[in-house]
């Protein structure tokens, strides 16, 4: 089968960071399903493993935790899918990934496609969906009022993959305010078209920019990007008692600044349950679910922002290079082996 992979970790400029590569088909076992990929998208975490891990000599290392398909095979445990359903989902950072033609993916944690979308547009949401999902729902528990604070959620990075979303389930599917945030007119207008409330800058002080939008201090923030150079404007501008959630990778976290409000602080990695084998592992699939019946009805979108073309290493070298550019507004995509696309 196709497939995309490195053998030693380089700069994405190189030629040699992503290639075209050749790997067996996987046969599935127990639980497993066996997707035809049509569509994946490119995350930051596809960057950073590929800086960091590097394979056996002589082995390679195939990315990607997105991927939208459909089911050619199953294993003999599994019991909610059948041959021919059309999937979406995010993977599982200790198998091998989804930038091949064919993926082998637990049943756990995979979804029904919001059948409204197109490939390339689905392959967009699962991560981003389950990681905002996660901390704003099981982590923050934004539904559960914290007493004395206004419901007030503030999103650091607004309109960045997982921002995307987190500000859409926020603001459709509860009734905290949304603030997130922005620094460039196009994620500004971004975020607002997505459904926040209100937009602050992140490039400029936070605290006195959501003081001044006279709202109160929030209950919740969720930060999804560069969380140690606006730690101490969140210390100052959370609600006594209000809770914090990251995802990102500060070089340091003193979170010592939260004490005197009592400011719970809570990490968000979507592949925990995947890793551990959690006894809540399914819960994945579930709201992959939830996710997908909102698309069809109408309450939530994609966050697709950019359509790099066909699957293949040049493709999947722009798309790396763009991420770690800073500069991608929603998703990144890429879809089908070849060149042709339905």
């Amino acid at each position: 089968m196709r497939a995309i992979g490195y053998e030693k970790s380089l700069p994405i400029t190189d030629d040699n960071a992503l290639v075209d590569i050749d790997l067996p088909r996987p046969e599935p076992r127990g639980s497993d399903l066996l997707v035809e990929v049509r569509a994946i998208s490119v995350n930051p975490v596809d960057t950073k493993v590929r800086m960091r891990a590097e394979p056996e000599p002589g082995d390679y290392k195939v990315l990607g935790w997105d991927a939208a398909g459909v089911v050619l095979a199953k294993g003999s445990d599994v019991t909610g899918f059948a041959v021919g359903d059309e999937v979406f989902y995010a993977g599982d950072l200790t198998r091998p990934g989804t930038n091949a033609e064919f993926h082998l993916v637990d049943e756990r944690i995979v979804g029904r496609k919001p059948k409204s979308l197109s490939w390339a547009e689905a392959a967009a949401l699962p991560l981003t969906a389950i990681t905002a999902w996660e901390a704003l729902f099981d982590r923050l528990n934004i539904n559960t009022a914290i007493p004395g604070a206004p419901p007030v959620v503030l999103i650091i990075g607004g309109a960045g993959g997982v921002g995307s979303i987190a500000v859409q389930l926020a603001s459709k599917l509860t009734d905290v305010t949304v603030i997130a945030t922005a620094s460039r007119p196009e994620t500004r207008d971004w975020v607002l078209n997505l459904g926040a409330d209100y937009v602050v800058d992140h490039s400029k002080p936070l605290a006195k920019q959501v003081a001044d939008l006279g709202l109160g201090a929030p209950a919740y923030v969720f930060s999804t990007t560069n969380t140690d150079d606006h730690l101490t404007e969140i210390a100052e501008l959370i609600a006594p008692q209000g809770r914090f959630s990251l995802i990102d990778d500060p070089s340091s976290l003193d979170i010592s600044p939260f004490k005197r409000k009592s400011v719970s602080t809570h990490w968000e990695f979507m592949f925990t349950r995947s890793m551990f084998k959690t006894a809540d592992m399914a819960a994945q699939g579930k709201l992959l679910n939830e996710i997908s019946k909102h698309v069809d009805d109408g309450i939530l979108k994609t966050t697709l922002g950019e359509n790099f073309g066909a699957i293949n290493a040049e493709n999947l070298r722009r798309a790396h290079q763009f991420i770690e550019s800073g500069k991608a507004k929603g998703k990144v995509v890429l879809e089908r082996f070849g060149t042709t696309v339905d």
